[in-house]
């Protein structure tokens, strides 16, 4: 007979209960969820506790600096009382001199105390003295009448906040006059604000008897209401003219709030956050210091110590799963040691198809650098034929000059012939000897440096000879624009370079040069070399005098396509393919700016140097 399971004993159901997976997983949520809630409380609390003790010995400090900064004149209105000068002035406070001696002691005195204002004012409120012209506050007579001895008010200027202290002067018990000294609390407050500014997480705020807060470290909350200010009250403060400003929003802070444990806080401000709030009273002040504290830190630091909780009561669960289950994992071992092998077996497969697909990926780079590199030396050649092509007008005027020399001589050699003048003829022969001779070096030139460089071969070259055919290549252009050339180079100076790429790297340069200098008076071109590195290497100079470039074009002359000429005058190659091959001499092509003009310049590996004047 089968029993049912409800009618089983408690003590058969129980092991067969602990066994199933569904109730330990249950067990590890129920034990990460109490965890969570205990750990996120206990961190709370601790974090409150530790940011409250810290916030009120901050306040204690603030209101420290602040009774400290308040109380530092309070005994210059009485030291003045005893003055002879004010004394003068109040046995004749009528008299003009006695008023100006008076001024001017306050004045003095006003520079040395550091203070805003020091002024003497009748009973009636009147200026009879003061450090500097002025306009008796407004609250002055309300104090007066109350017997303040100090009073707040706005400056209505600058909006800044302004203590006042008042020493009453009397005779035969009568107020004959009041001493007040005025100074701001912008500097304090301008710390107050800066400290806010590198700590987010704290704000201080100072109100006075009408809960409006007249010192803050948040300026956008200065002149508003702690509480809660119906219309009515609102009229009544702004018309007290202690307010240099419409009052501002609600911050609905309660009334009394504790110092030590303070309280929770959410100001009706957009993007507010809740803060810790606590205060301090400054009783003979009449004022309440408020600091809020962001509580962002504490909960996040609750947050991460909830999950540590969760953390820990999962791994709890989890423990009490592991040793349930330890002994079914043990049977499943076996399928999964197989399950591995198969896994193996499907990785290698993959690795093997990965590293075929990689070779094939490496083949087809290499042919793409191949191609790049083939590239590069037909643009390199193609630059050097572009520099032809721009010289090829210049060059046929300067071949056709000597053709047509060549052939005005040979006629008139013919006549000379004719007429038996031997001697004649022979010089006719020397100037044309000497006209082909010209050509055949221009020819020689041109196909030296229109050939294709060898890019591996770097040899000894002399340096003034690749300057010399560089200038020859475009002697039309110089002889054209009246170039004035300075070349100082030692002669005997030779140079780990190529000489075709070298000279083409000359005859970029120098072409630019003589572009920069086209519209200008002056045009001079310097070349000149200065020894580095104790002589092991030189440094070769293109100086010219033209118009040369602006600071936010100059980092961008090296940048492929780049050309400050005209459109259709550059394709902004010619210093990139430079600086390449300079580079591959072992050195660096750099533009430096002149007082007037460009200075191009890079360095190279000295061969040999037999003259060292340089």
């Amino acid at each position: 007979m089968v029993v049912p399971a409800s009618s089983r004993p408690r003590a058969l159901r129980l092991p067969r209960l602990l066994s199933r997976p569904g109730f330990h997983l249950f067990l590890t949520g129920a034990l990460m969820v109490l965890g969570f809630v205990l750990a996120h409380r206990l961190s709370e609390r601790s974090g409150r506790d530790q940011l409250s003790a810290l916030s009120t010995e901050r306040l204690e400090l603030y209101a420290s600096n602040l009774s400290a900064e308040l109380g530092r004149h309070a005994s210059l209105p009485s030291l003045l009382a005893i003055d002879p000068t004010l004394r003068a002035l109040m046995q004749t406070p009528a008299d003009a001199e006695a008023r100006h001696a008076a001024s001017q002691m306050l004045a003095r005195v006003n520079v040395r105390a550091g203070t805003s204002q020091i002024f003497v004012a009748d009973a009636q409120g009147q200026v009879l003295s003061a450090s500097e012209p002025l306009t008796p506050p407004p609250r002055l007579a309300e104090a007066q009448a109350q017997g303040r001895t100090h009073f707040f008010a706005a400056d209505p200027t600058t909006g800044s906040t302004d203590f006042y202290l008042l020493h009453v002067l009397r005779q035969a018990n009568r107020t004959t006059a009041v001493i007040v000294v005025r100074f701001n609390l912008a500097p304090l407050e301008a710390t107050w604000v800066d400290l806010g500014a590198r700590s987010q997480g704290e704000r201080i705020l100072v109100a006075d008897d009408q809960d409006v807060v007249i010192m803050s470290s948040v300026q956008p909350w200065k002149y508003t209401v702690l509480g809660h200010a119906d219309p009515s009250r609102r009229q009544a403060l702004q018309a007290s003219a202690r307010y240099p400003q419409a009052i501002g929003a609600d911050l609905e802070l309660p009334a009394s709030l504790e110092v030590h444990q303070g309280q929770q806080v959410l100001l009706p401000l957009p993007g507010a956050k809740p803060m810790l709030a606590q205060q301090r009273q400054l009783v003979p002040l009449g004022l309440r210091l408020i600091a809020l504290s962001d509580l962002t830190e504490v909960r996040q630091r609750a947050q991460i110590a909830a999950w540590g909780g969760a953390a820990f009561g999962a791994s709890i669960g989890l423990l009490i799963l592991y040793l349930s289950s330890r002994r079914r994992a043990l049977r499943q071992l076996t399928q999964a040691q197989t399950q591995l092998q198969q896994a193996h077996a499907q990785l290698e497969q993959l690795v093997d198809s990965r590293t075929a697909e990689l070779r094939q990926t490496n083949d087809a780079l290499k042919a793409q650098i191949a191609q790049r590199l083939q590239t590069e030396g037909e643009l390199l050649q193609a630059s050097k034929l572009a520099v032809l092509g721009q010289m090829s007008a210049g060059l046929s005027h300067e071949v056709n000059q000597p053709l047509t020399a060549l052939r005005a001589l040979a006629r008139n050699s013919q006549r000379l012939l004719e007429n038996g003048r031997q001697d004649a003829v022979a010089t006719n022969l020397q100037l044309m000897d000497d006209m082909v001779e010209r050509m055949s070096q221009i020819t020689r030139q041109l196909k030296s440096f229109a050939r294709k460089a060898d890019e591996q071969v770097t040899g000894s070259t002399p340096l003034l000879d690749c300057v010399r055919n560089a200038l020859l290549l475009l002697e039309h252009r110089s002889r054209a624009m009246d170039l004035q050339t300075d070349v100082d180079i030692p002669a005997g100076l030779r140079v780990r370079a190529e000489a075709n790429r070298l000279e083409q790297v000359l005859v970029n340069l120098f072409g630019n040069a003589m572009d920069a200098m086209q519209a200008g008076d002056e045009r001079r071109l310097h070349v000149r070399v200065a020894a580095q590195d104790a002589e092991q290497r030189v440094l070769v100079q293109v100086q010219d005098s033209g118009v040369g470039v602006g600071e936010a074009e100059l980092p961008h002359l090296f940048e492929p396509f780049f050309t400050t000429k005209p459109a259709g005058e550059g394709l902004g190659l010619g210093l990139v393919i430079s600086a390449k091959i300079v580079q591959e001499f072992g050195g660096t092509l750099r533009a430096v700016r002149l007082e007037r003009g460009m200075s191009f310049e890079f360095d190279l590996s000295v061969d040999s140097w037999e003259s060292r004047d340089v």
